[in-house]
């Protein structure tokens, strides 16, 4: 099992073997998530922006990049 100290200041150093379990390097981030036992778990927040790819599922239309700067400058005009 795998340990830390927290220093004056709140900060832990995360052990090496569950940083490479986890896939952590250098300036990566992650999450504490708290579940129903109220215990937290260590999840990385890092990734591609191609892991996004698919989430939300197939589009009725594609929007040409003109379409989408007319939109935003419609947008932009209402806000003003």
């Amino acid at each position: 099992m795998a340990s830390a100290t927290v220093t004056s200041k709140g900060q832990i150093t995360i052990p090496v073997e569950v940083r490479t379990e986890l896939g952590l390097k250098a300036g990566d981030r992650i999450e504490f998530l708290k579940n129903e036992q109220g215990r937290f778990s260590i999840v990385p927040t890092t990734g591609s922006v191609r892991d996004l790819k698919g989430i939300l599922g197939k589009f009725d239309r594609v929007i040409s990049v003109e379409e989408m700067n007319e939109a935003i400058a419609i947008r932009g005009s209402r806000i003003r």
